[in-house]
């Protein structure tokens, strides 16, 4: 009776196959470990193609919605800006208007006075208050011009949002489109994906997917190459490592890149020799 592994619980997310390599019996457990994980990989290269058909239409999607929102942002701004300076305005009048009325009060004092002392003071009480007046216009002025400028300038933000909620919808459409056109063959992959990790030791799954994320071609379980190389790194493995690839009993890993190598599973296994009495 073939010796059974017993099941690997997963300690450091930091954990390689190599570490975890010495910790594995022979047997057929093994075996059937390195299928789960070949099948795993296949699918999850499957929905990496599905995916790679989306192109960059979810980046650009996302892109096209942060520019929205920063615009909506701005508008927001530029609106709570007119608000203050609208308040600013008010206050601006209401100054003129006391301006107005202290003058006016100003002239009665200064035609009743007979003091020139006594009147001068006042003229310069009258001068001083029409400069305020003066100041507060000039503030109203500026003030309505800069709020004129926000105006425009939201304007010019809400042609450029009606634009590119334009370019969004049709960008959304497409990536609807896209993902629709693929959506049962992911489902099919996603289903498959999980029924095959489902059936590996926590450790080895950890590493998997640690590995996967970290190569470019995100495949963390590779075949042979040709006749003795690594499908990930294209490293030469030596002739035992080759056999002990082929004996589907062990989990070799590629010293050079430190992914699993596996036989070609879709290919039957090799006869075992015939032994003689």
């Amino acid at each position: 009776m073939a010796k059974k592994t017993s099941k690997v619980e997963a300690r450091d997310s930091r954990e390689t196959f190599v570490s975890i390599q010495t910790n594995l019996g022979e047997g057929e457990n093994v075996e059937d470990m390195l299928k789960s994980l070949y099948e795993l990989q296949k699918a999850d290269s499957a929905i990496d193609n599905v995916v790679a058909l989306r192109g960059e239409l979810p980046e650009e999607v996302a892109s096209l919605e942060k520019e929205i929102s920063d615009m909506q942002e701005k508008l927001a701004e530029n609106d709570e800006s007119v608000t203050v300076m609208t308040e600013k305005i008010a206050k601006n009048k209401s100054d003129i208007v006391d301006c107005d009325t202290a003058i006016a009060d100003f002239k009665k004092k200064m035609d009743a006075e007979t003091n020139s002392l006594e009147f001068d003071a006042i003229k310069k009480e009258i001068e001083n208050k029409e400069l305020l007046k003066q100041i507060a216009q000039k503030n109203i002025d500026e003030t309505r011009a800069r709020i004129a400028e926000i105006k425009a300038e939201n304007e010019d933000i809400k042609d450029r949002i009606n634009v590119v909620n334009g370019d969004l919808d049709a960008k959304k459409k497409e990536l609807e489109e896209t993902v629709e056109s693929t959506a049962k063959q992911e489902a099919d992959l996603q289903k498959k994906r999980n029924s095959c990790s489902s059936k590996i030791d926590e450790r080895i799954l950890s590493a998997y997917e640690r590995i996967r994320e970290s190569k470019k071609n995100k495949l963390a379980v590779v075949k042979v190459y040709g006749q003795n190389a690594c499908g990930g790194c294209f490293a030469t493995i030596i002739p035992q490592t080759l056999i002990d690839i082929d004996s589907r009993k062990k989990l070799v890993v590629c010293e050079n890149c430190g992914r699993i190598i596996v036989p070609d599973f879709d290919k039957p296994a090799p006869e075992a020799p015939e032994t003689q009495e």
